[in-house]
C-alpha cells in the first residue's frame, strides 16, 4: 500500500455517488453544471466587482470578497468530479486523492465557519458602534480575522486526514457517498476509530459553538441597537445588510451541525447525502445570489460596472467604423 504511511488494504476506493438509476444521470449532470457554473460566475463575478469598486474597498466587502473565494474553491474540491461521475460512470478515486478532496474540503468548510463569524463581529461594529467602525475593523484586524480563519481551516483539517488515513480500510473500499466526507470513510475502517469519533466531535462542536455564539451574540446586540433607533431608514438599512448574513449562517449551519454533531450510530448515509448536497453544492451558489440581490451596493457595482463595459464596446465599435471608412 502506498500513500501517507498508512497499512491499508487499499489503493483507491469507489464512490456510489447519488443514484444509481441510469435515467436521472444526464438530468442530474446538468442541474449540477448549471448550479456550478452559476456558484463560479456568481462568486468570481462578486470577487471582481468587489476588486474593481472602490466604493466596496470595506471591511465588509473584504469579507465577503473571501467567502466567495471559499464557496469557489470549496464547490470545486466536489462538485465537478460528481458532475464526472454522472455522464463516465466513473467513480473510482485514488488513495491520495481522496485524502486531498478530504482536505481541501474540511479545511475551506471550517474557514467558511469562521468568516461568517467574523463577519457577524463586523457588521456588530458597524450598527452598535459606528463612530469607533473605522479604529475597530481596521486593515490589520481584517487581515488578522481572516488569517486566524484560513490557518485553523489547515490546521484543523490536517488533524482530520492525518487521523483519517492512519486506518486501516480492509473491510471495503466502497464509499457509500459521492465524495470522501469523513464520516463515510469511518464506516469503512476496520480499525478502532474512537479517537476519531472524538476529535471529529471536538472539533466540529468547538468550531460551530465558538462561531454560533459570535453570531449570536452580535446579532443579539445588533437587534437591540436596532430597536433605539429612530430613524425608519436607518433601521430599514441595517436590517436589510444582516438579513443577507442570517440566511447563508442558518442555511450552513443548519446542516453543519445535522451532519457532524450527532453520533455514530444516527447516521444514514442517504440522508447525509442529501444534506451533503446542500452544504457543498447548493451554499456556495446561494451566497453571491443572496448577498447581491439584497445589497444595493453591489447592485450599484454591477450597473457601474456593466456601463463601463457598454462604453467601451461602443469605443471599440467606433474605432472599427473609423477604420473601415
Amino acid at each position: 500500500m502506498t500513500g501517507m504511511g498508512n497499512t491499508s488494504e487499499v489503493t483507491e476506493f469507489i464512490l456510489v455517488g447519488l443514484t444509481d438509476a441510469l435515467e436521472l444521470q444526464v438530468p442530474l449532470f446538468i442541474i449540477f453544471t448549471l448550479i456550478y457554473f452559476i456558484t463560479l460566475v456568481g462568486n468570481l463575478g462578486m470577487i471582481t466587482l468587489i476588486l474593481l469598486d472602490v466604493r466596496l474597498h470595506t471591511p465588509m466587502y473584504f469579507f465577503l470578497s473571501n467567502l466567495s473565494l471559499v464557496d469557489c474553491v470549496y464547490a470545486s474540491t466536489v462538485t465537478p468530479q460528481v458532475m464526472g461521475g454522472f455522464l463516465t460512470r466513473e467513480k473510482v478515486i485514488s488513495y491520495n486523492a481522496c485524502a486531498t478532496q478530504m482536505f481541501f474540503f474540511v479545511a475551506f468548510a471550517i474557514i467558511e465557519c469562521l468568516l461568517l463569524a467574523s463577519m457577524a463581529f463586523d457588521r456588530h461594529a458597524a450598527v452598535c458602534k459606528p463612530l469607533h467602525y473605522s479604529s475597530t475593523m481596521t486593515h490589520s484586524v481584517c487581515v488578522l480575522l481572516v488569517a486566524l480563519s484560513y490557518t485553523s481551516g489547515f490546521l484543523q483539517s490536517s488533524i482530520h486526514v492525518a487521523l483519517t488515513f492512519r486506518l486501516s480500510f480492509c473491510r471495503s473500499n466502497v464509499i457509500h457517498h459521492f465524495f470522501c466526507d469523513i464520516p463515510a470513510l469511518l464506516a469503512l475502517s476496520c480499525s478502532d476509530i474512537h479517537t476519531n469519533e472524538v476529535v471529529l466531535l471536538v472539533l466540529a462542536a468547538f468550531n460551530v459553538i465558538f462561531s454560533l455564539v459570535v453570531i449570536l451574540n452580535s446579532y443579539l446586540l445588533i437587534f437591540v441597537a436596532i430597536r433605539r433607533m429612530r430613524s425608519a431608514e436607518g433601521k430599514k438599512k441595517a436590517f436589510s445588510t444582516c438579513a443577507s448574513h442570517l440566511t447563508t449562517v442558518s442555511i450552513f449551519f443548519g446542516t453543519i451541525i445535522f451532519m457532524y454533531l450527532q453520533p455514530s450510530s444516527s447516521h444514514s448515509m442517504d440522508t447525509d447525502k442529501i444534506a451533503s448536497v446542500f452544504y457543498t453544492v447548493v451554499i456556495p451558489m446561494l451566497n453571491p445570489l443572496v448577498y447581491s440581490l439584497r445589497n444595493k451596493e453591489v447592485k450599484g457595482a454591477f450597473k457601474k460596472a456593466v456601463g463601463k463595459a457598454k462604453s467601451s464596446m461602443g469605443i471599440v465599435t467606433e474605432l472599427q467604423r473609423d477604420c473601415q471608412s
